[in-house]
């Protein structure tokens, strides 16, 4: 699991190439240089120290990392794609991503933890994007830290983008819109979530009606903000509550 990057100009500081072009952070940074994971032409380097034209940088992320905080449990897993980087789960619905209390072990981070051990893959359960217990679709695993922090970074500008297909009792008006109302957590709950126009935090999804039924409706979301339960919430809130909702990715 190595990264390997051509230097492009005539000489270049290390340490200003790895924050700005490869957009490393701090805190990965500091555990790179701490455990020599950080090369430059095949021999452990000084990140204060220039880099030149043609030489090449390669980072190792290959390092062991302890994830025994995960039960492994045996699972049948959708792998819909993997590489050395990160594999898609297609998460079937009535499973967590994330063990709890009431999920110690049989939440979909469990069966990733057995799958990594069975590979002999020492690195945390890193799931890149969230879908709820009741929710079907993909769901992407990073295999590394470095890979995590792209995808987050991506998901920040909106560089890919979630569609969710959402059946909804009703036929909607119009056909294409946008839904723009706050969301709150709901008096008494911690996990209910309700409009709030008082203190509720901006919530905006774009919806399209795909096909429509005899009493229902399918219609793409995209998402443009990410609370929780939100489609759910704004689709009960314009009078169509969701029958049932699966995700794709675009």
């Amino acid at each position: 699991m190595k990264l390997v990057y051509p230097i492009k100009e005539k000489e270049k500081n290390i340490n200003e190439l790895l924050k700005t072009e490869l957009n490393i952070s701090t805190k990965l940074l500091t555990k790179l240089i701490k455990n020599h994971n950080i090369f430059l032409n095949g021999k452990s380097c000084d990140t204060r120290n220039l880099a030149h034209l043609n030489d090449l940088l390669i980072l190792d992320f290959s390092y062991k990392e302890n994830n025994t905080n995960i039960v492994p449990t045996p699972m049948n897993l959708s792998i819909v794609y993997e590489d050395e980087w990160f594999l898609v789960i297609n998460k079937p619905a009535g499973i967590p991503i994330h063990p709890s209390r009431l999920h110690y072990s049989d939440s979909l981070s469990n069966g990733i933890k057995f799958y990594f051990d069975s590979i002999h893959l020492s690195k945390k359960i890193r799931p890149v994007n969230r879908l709820d217990i009741d929710t079907s679709g993909l769901v992407v695993f990073a295999k590394c830290e470095y890979i995590q922090e792209c995808f987050i970074r991506q998901m920040a500008k909106q560089i890919f983008q979630k569609d969710y297909l959402c059946l909804v009792n009703g036929f909607l008006t119009p056909k294409i819109d946008t839904i723009q109302l706050p969301i709150g957590r709901k008096i008494g709950s911690i996990i209910e979530r309700c409009i709030d126009k008082n203190v509720g935090q901006p919530s905006i999804t774009h919806y399209e009606v795909l096909k429509e039924f005899q009493n229902d409706s399918l219609v793409k979301c995209r998402l443009e903000t990410g609370r929780t339960h939100q489609i759910r919430v704004h689709m009960s809130a314009i009078g169509h509550p969701l029958v049932r909702r699966y995700v794709i990715w675009l």
